[in-house]
């Protein structure tokens, strides 16, 4: 048998993300010892019934002791002060790397703090469902999606090679990018989705509560998928806005214009310009599938 990647991983944060990769190691590396850290008790009860950590703890100091590799997997606004805490207490030569959704806030947060002699890979493997905590993690959750690695200048090679076979061990397939081009892309792709997901239903929350209770009872398959959207970790999503507010706010302001475009288009009856941008979106959504990452 192979020689495992990793001998011993700390994963700080065991919720979809963590559990998941947990899940992975478990299934695909059984001899790698896992800790999971987390704040909360119930959680780390949840993991050890689950069984898919070795220890578990609610210090990440402790937590990253002997690591070779240390994933956070928490919410961003508490990278800052998790690195801070296990500083200290990570070996020369540990791999530290991240599973969120803003690379230049990770690397700000997380980098400065690590010491020499310990790499940092920021990597966001996009993949994900409305559900947060351990057990709505599945091994299956990566499988065929893409991993984007934002190494810096500064990041071992070996070290993003490492993190690039955990991710593939994992079924997914790996990129990297710069990560101002990361945080603009994933701006597109899902943050503001996600802001006019939370933004429909929170507008159909206002309604009066007749027609609020006829919404969701007749929802069809669009309101349906928007619910589904925002009924994703507030907390995530809040340090999202927060932490990639530059990008989100350039894209939304262009697909404000958009949005005023076919408002004008519907109030003049112009037909042609509907069909026209219908049927180009419509060839966006086929590539989508065409991707397989529908």
């Amino acid at each position: 048998m192979a020689a495992p990647l990793f001998d011993r991983v700390a994963i700080i944060g065991i919720g979809l993300i963590g559990s998941s990769l947990a899940r992975v190691l478990r299934r695909d590396a059984p001899e790698t010892h896992i800790v999971a850290c987390a704040r909360r008790a119930e959680t780390l009860a949840a993991v050890e019934r689950l069984k898919i950590a070795d220890e578990t703890t609610d210090d990440p100091a402790e937590a990253v002791k002997g690591a070779d590799l240390v994933v956070l997997a928490t919410p961003l606004s508490a990278y800052a002060e998790i690195a801070a805490q296990i500083a200290p207490a990570l070996k020369e030569g540990a791999i530290v790397t991240d599973v969120g959704s803003v690379k230049e806030a990770a690397i700000r947060d997380v980098a400065p703090t690590l010491p020499r002699g310990v790499h940092f890979v920021p990597g966001h493997p996009v993949a994900g469902t409305e559900h947060s905590g351990p057990e709505a993690g599945f091994a299956e959750l990566f499988h065929d999606r893409w991993c984007i690695l934002t190494p810096t200048p500064d990041t071992a090679p070996k070290a993003v090679e490492k993190v690039t076979a955990l991710w593939r061990l994992a079924e997914m397939k790996v990129v990297t990018m710069p990560a101002e081009h990361h945080d603009r892309v994933l701006a597109v792709t899902s943050h503001l989705p996600h802001l006019i997901a939370y933004t429909i239903v929170g507008t159909a929350a206002a309604l009066g509560d007749d027609l609020r209770s006829e919404v969701i009872a007749y929802s069809a398959g669009g309101f349906r998928d928007f619910t589904r959207i925002a009924a994703s970790d507030p907390v995530m999503w809040r340090d999202i806005f927060m932490n990639n507010r530059e990008a989100v706010l350039d894209v939304l302001q262009r697909f404000s214009e958009d949005l005023t475009g076919l408002q004008r288009a519907i109030r003049r009856g112009e037909a042609d310009t509907l069909e026209d941008w219908f049927s180009r979106t419509r060839a966006i959504r086929r590539s989508v599938i065409e991707a397989k990452q529908a």
